[in-house]
This record gives C-alpha cells, sequence and structure tokens, in this order.
C-alpha cells in the first residue's frame, strides 16, 4: 500500500508541475495574442478569450487535483486509467490528459459504476486527501479500490464516508468527489431539460443545482456564454455560503443573486402589511395588471391623422386608425412593441396614399414622416408611452382606476387592502416595498420582455410567489430551469403546497420532479427526530433517510434557557467543526448577549469560517453547522404563519450534533 500512495504523490507532483506550466502557457498566449493580425473586433474578441481564461487559471484555487482513479477492462477504453479531478490537466494540449475533468463523459462511470453495472470498469478507486489539503502530495493519506470488474459491492467506502462526514467550518464545499448515481444523472441532464428536484434536508439538492450549473457552463460553453446563467439563491448569507462551489470548479463569472436584487428597479424603502404584501404575490395581480396598463390604450378618441412632407400632406380618416389600434391590441404584443406596430401600420397607409399618387417613395421621406410631431401627437393619443411605475403608483393610489382594473378578479375590501394608506405626490417619490417590486417587474415585462438567461438555477424555490415565479419565468422564456427546494421547508405565508403549481407558474409545466430522500449530510438520529415534526406539517413529502448511521440529539429541558445554552455550547466546543446556536429572531439578541458575557464571542451568520455563530431562524435556510444549539423550539414554532415549517428547517441544519434547549413543551 505504501508503495502505491508513494507512486501516486509523485504522479500528483507530476500533474502540479504541468498546471503550472497551463497557466504560464494561458498567460503568454495572451502576449503572444495581442501580435495576432486580425481586424479590430476580432482581435478585441480574441483578447478578452485569451484575458479570461488567463484570470481563470490564475483564479484556480489550491486543493488535490484528483480524487479518483478509474483502471478500464473492457469497452471503448479497455486497458486505459484515468484520473478524476476538478478540472482537466495535460502536459500539451494534444496530449492524453494526466487528469481527466469530472464533467467529461468518460468521468460518469466514476460516479454510475456499480457490481451489477461495471461500464467496462475493473477498479474504482478513491484517494484520501487530509482536510483542508492546499494541494500539497504528501497530503495524499489514503487509497481504497473497489474491484468492479470482479463484482465486488461498491457500498461501504471508508473514504467516502469519512469525505461526507467531514466537519463543515467555513463555506459549502463542492461534492464532486462524493457525487451518487441519482444526484449524478441529474447534474448531467440536458442543457433543454427543465428540472425540479425535491430534496429532504441534506440530501444535496442545492450541491446539484451548482454542479449543473458547472456540467452545463463545461458541456455547452458557446451557448451559455451567448445566453448567460444565473443563479438565483433565497438571500446574501446563503449565496456567501455557496459562493466558493463553482469557483472550486474551475468555472468564474456565474451571476450569482438574489430574485430580488435581479428585478430590483428601485431600492426598497416601504414595508407593507402582511395581508397586503400576500395579496401583492397573488396570482390574480397579473391580470389587474394587464388591464391597467391596456387601460392607457384608446379607441374612443382618435381623430383624423394629416402627415404633411411640405408639399402635399396626407390624411388618414379616423375609422382606419381606430382599426388599426383594435387589431394590434387583440393581438396582445408586448406594450412598447404594439406602440411601434401601430405606428408601423398608420405610416403604412399613408404609404398606399402616396404610391398611389406619385409611385415609391423614398426611405427618407417614410422616415421623416412617422418621427413627426404630428405621429407622436396621435401615438401619445391612443397608445402612450408609460413607465412600470406609473402604472402601479396609479393603480394603488386612484380607487377609480383600481376598480375598473380589479373588478371580478378582486373583492373590494381586498382592493381596500392594495391601496397605499399614505398615495406619494408622484410615483417619484414613493417608497416602494418589497412586494411592490414584482408588481413592476410585472409590468415591466407586459411593456418589453426582459432579456433572457439560457439557464436558470433556483433555489429555495418553494418559498416563491405565483408573482415571483412570473418573474424567474419572464427570464426563462427560451431558456431551462433546474428547480431546487423541499416543500417541508416551506415558510412564506404563499408558500406552495404541491410543485404542479409553482412549475406552472414558472412557465415549465411538463419539468420532471425527481424526489431525492436520501440524506448525507444530516445523520440517522437528526432524521429521526425531524421525521417525528414531518408528520404535523401536512406537506406530501417522504419522509427522509440517512446515508450515516452516526450523530447524536440531545433534548435538554431547563429552567434558565440562556445559561443552558450557554453550557450546550461550550460541550460543543469540544468537538471538532462549527457550532450554530439557532433561535427565534426575537430572541437572537439574548442568546448572543449571554454567550458574549460567558466569554465566547460569537459571530453572525454572514461571518464564514467562525467557530461558533448566532443565527435567526429566519435566515439560517441553507446553512449547515456540525453542531445546532436550536434555543426554545416553541418561540420559532410561533414566530411566524409556517412556523413549524421553520423549526423543522432549524433542526435540519445540524451535520453532527443537535442540542435541543427548552423550556418549554417541545411542539413535536
Amino acid at each position: 500500500m505504501q508503495q502505491e500512495l508513494d507512486r501516486e504523490r509523485a504522479y500528483h507532483d507530476t500533474c502540479r508541475a504541468a498546471l503550472a506550466r497551463m497557466v504560464e502557457g494561458a498567460v503568454e498566449h495572451v502576449v503572444t495574442g495581442e501580435d495576432v493580425s486580425a481586424s479590430g473586433a476580432d482581435a478585441e474578441v480574441l483578447g478578452y478569450r485569451l484575458r479570461s481564461r488567463a484570470k481563470e487559471m490564475r483564479e484556480l484555487p489550491e486543493g488535490p487535483l484528483f480524487f479518483g482513479k478509474l483502471d478500464f477492462e473492457a469497452g471503448e477504453h479497455a486497458g486505459q486509467s484515468y484520473r478524476i479531478g476538478r478540472l482537466r490537466i495535460s502536459e500539451e494540449p494534444t496530449a492524453p490528459p494526466l487528469v481527466v475533468d469530472w464533467r467529461a463523459p468518460v468521468s460518469r462511470a466514476f460516479y454510475q459504476a456499480g457490481p451489477d453495472d461495471p461500464q467496462g470498469v475493473a477498479v474504482r478507486r478513491r484517494f484520501g486527501w487530509a482536510p483542508g489539503s492546499r494541494g500539497d502530495s504528501a497530503d495524499l493519506t489514503g487509497l481504497e479500490d473497489e474491484q468492479l470488474g470482479k463484482g465486488e459491492s461498491a457500498t461501504g467506502s471508508t473514504l467516502l464516508t469519512r469525505e461526507i462526514e467531514r466537519p463543515r467550518v467555513g463555506p459549502m464545499r463542492d461534492i464532486a468527489a462524493t457525487i451518487q448515481p441519482d444526484q449524478d444523472d441529474l447534474v448531467r441532464a440536458g442543457l433543454a431539460d427543465s428540472v425540479c428536484v425535491q430534496g429532504a434536508p441534506g440530501t444535496g439538492k442545492t450541491a446539484v443545482g451548482l454542479h449543473r450549473a458547472a456540467y452545463l457552463l463545461y458541456t455547452h460553453p458557446q451557448r451559455i456564454r451567448r445566453s448567460g446563467l444565473l443563479i438565483l439563491g433565497p438571500n446574501r448569507t446563503f449565496l456567501s455560503y455557496i459562493s466558493e462551489v463553482l469557483p472550486a470548479l474551475g468555472e468564474t463569472g456565474v451571476r450569482q443573486t438574489t430574485l430580488p436584487e435581479e428585478i430590483g428597479r428601485h431600492p426598497v424603502t416601504g414595508t407593507d402589511p402582511a395581508r397586503t404584501a400576500a395579496l401583492k404575490h397573488d396570482p390574480r395581480m397579473a391580470g389587474v395588471l394587464r388591464r391597467a396598463l391596456y387601460a392607457r390604450v384608446r379607441t374612443d378618441a382618435v381623430t383624423p391623422l394629416s402627415l404633411s412632407d411640405g408639399t402635399y400632406t396626407w390624411r388618414v380618416p379616423a375609422a382606419v386608425l381606430t382599426e388599426i389600434v383594435a387589431g394590434v391590441r387583440d393581438e396582445e404584443p408586448p406594450y412598447a412593441v404594439g406602440r411601434e406596430r401601430v405606428r408601423g401600420r398608420a405610416m403604412r397607409a399613408v404609404q398606399l396614399q402616396a404610391e398611389r399618387r406619385a409611385g415609391p417613395q423614398p426611405a427618407a421621406l417614410t422616415r421623416r414622416l412617422e418621427r413627426s410631431r404630428a405621429m407622436s401627437r396621435y401615438l401619445d393619443t391612443v397608445w402612450p408611452k408609460v413607465r412600470p411605475e406609473e402604472v402601479v403608483a396609479e393603480l394603488l393610489t386612484d380607487g377609480e382606476v383600481l376598480a375598473a382594473a380589479a373588478a371580478g378578479l378582486l373583492t373590494p375590501g381586498e382592493q381596500r387592502d392594495l391601496r397605499w394608506a399614505r398615495p406619494p405626490r408622484s410615483y417619484r417619490s414613493a417608497r416602494w416595498s418589497a412586494a411592490d417590486l414584482v408588481l413592476l417587474d410585472e409590468v415591466a415585462g407586459l411593456v418589453d420582455h426582459p432579456e433572457g438567461y439560457g439557464h436558470i438555477v433556483v433555489d429555495e424555490a418553494q418559498d416563491l410567489s405565483p408573482m415571483e415565479c412570473r418573474a424567474i419565468a419572464r427570464r426563462a422564456v427560451f431558456g431551462s430551469l433546474t428547480v431546487l427546494g423541499d416543500l417541508a421547508q416551506a415558510t412564506t405565508p404563499w408558500a406552495a403546497r404541491s410543485w404542479d403549481a409553482v412549475l406552472g407558474h414558472l412557465g415549465k409545466p411538463d419539468a420532471a420532479v425527481v424526489p431525492l430522500t436520501t440524506g448525507f449530510r444530516v445523520p440517522a438520529a437528526v432524521v429521526a427526530l425531524t421525521n417525528r415534526l414531518l408528520r404535523r406539517l401536512g406537506t406530501d413529502v417522504p419522509p427522509a433517510r440517512s446515508y450515516r448511521g452516526d450523530g447524536e440529539v440531545r433534548i435538554r429541558p431547563a429552567d434558565d434557557v440562556r445559561a443552558a445554552t450557554v453550557t450546550a455550547v461550550r460541550e460543543a466546543l469540544a468537538h471538532e467543526g462549527s457550532v450554530g446556536v439557532v433561535a427565534a429572531d426575537a430572541q437572537v439578541s439574548a442568546v448572543r448577549e449571554a454567550l458574549a458575557a460567558a466569554g465566547l464571542e460569537p459571530a453572525g451568520p454572514d461571518e464564514l469560517g467562525a467557530r461558533v455563530a448566532v443565527v435567526p431562524a429566519s435566515v439560517v435556510k441553507g446553512l449547515e453547522y456540525d453542531h445546532v444549539v436550536a434555543v426554545e423550539p416553541a418561540a420559532v414554532a410561533e414566530g411566524e404563519e409556517r412556523g413549524l415549517h421553520r423549526l423543522y428547517v432549524v433542526l435540519t441544519r445540524a451535520v453532527s450534533r443537535l442540542d435541543v434547549v427548552h423550556a418549554r413543551p417541545l411542539p413535536f
């Protein structure tokens, strides 16, 4: 074994030297590329691509260069051996690779081969690296072979289990070395395929989404570069947590943001009562806003149109103009497109008159007439320009406008709830709420369709409202989606009860819904507890299972919750890994003060890498800690409308150990 380990360490040294030459070569290509004779545009494109590649190579994070190896005995790769890593490494561009990218077709056997279907693989080798290794060959501490060609069981890998159970400190890490077959199927789904992953806690659904993004960037680089790829997370804390996954896989420059930031036309400076916010997220608002926008189109005040070139005046009768406006209105194009269609058809009526009188007209004359003041006055009368802010502000301010737009869609009481309590003097001085941004985006999408993306990964999608889904759908009209979530973790008032409803609003009703039920993060002891709570949620979600047989759960009744929390944290610090102290939002300050008074100096949720962090229950979704101290579950459950769902989220953040500190009766 030692001899084989030394051989692999030497091979890793060879790979490290080759990678260094690849980085140097990328930099040299930038210099030589500047001397390439080409047109200015071609040279600029070439220079941009070379500089981007050099930047990507320089920014590759340090770490082991391979994590697996395949020895083939049959099939097209018979007699070949391949090391599998996070990126391709070769000594020369045309030479056989020293390391094969985990996304390459040949690498799939590393994840999919088994004793029942070895896929031509004789031996699958996994490598064990010291935790936190920066890629020194001496950090290669072990290796493990599975004799698939001999039908040996592929389960029970010690190195795989050790990697999965490794303590969580700092940002989320990639799972390229531990992807399971059902996860691999999702990661390698085609670019045109939209998929929805219903993932129980700890099943790796977020990692699957990020690795699918990396796979699509590798497999379809030109198409993705043209159309773009977007990662949408629930909040900035979550995005900070996942921010290093794609760079670790060699992919940089991917836009990762939240939906409010993606659609935000204005800063959020206003707030809505809960009932008003829920109403603004209701799908009926789409119909109300469409009516309010197109109510600005007029067919009742049309007068004849007269256009003059200085020597002759052409007139278009009001009846013809009315018919043009009505026809375009019935076609329901984007509002801005409709205005230009009316202009074009009115101008065509003028052209026909001019051609009958004097034959074809110069293009310059046509352009001058269609941009004339008379034509602009006509358009402003029948199809006026509009800003989304004007439409929304008028709707939320003017009772008559709202009543007309909401007739048959909203009750009078709901209309009263929608209206601004203190109307602004104009839309320019409005204090927009987070829910208003969704309304503004809906109208903006009606005015002019936004530029879309080739693929969008949407995490925590169970919390999206119908109107938020519509905002995403507008950006994925010609692209595909990876939708990630767990209905049991749905916590917003408008959260989904079924994936069919979500996918319908996202414009992908035929997307496959794939359940992931085997947890790799949450240990069996924690899963057993949270499955008890799952039964109380009334959600049609299968109980989770755990790949891991370890874990520890301690229920700590206490008269003094703060003192008991301090004790639980001190005991947790005796173990390796991170400690997350999660409490109801209203109790966070008191918990932080108690820990600080005990000399523990806790960090906040955004301070990645801290040993101890105090986290409000409202922002813990998507995060994970080796040891979770859940403070007073009853307070978490009472903190919001779907508080039991929030508590389910809190309890499933634990990777190894869970302490439940309480003075009040537990809600499970």
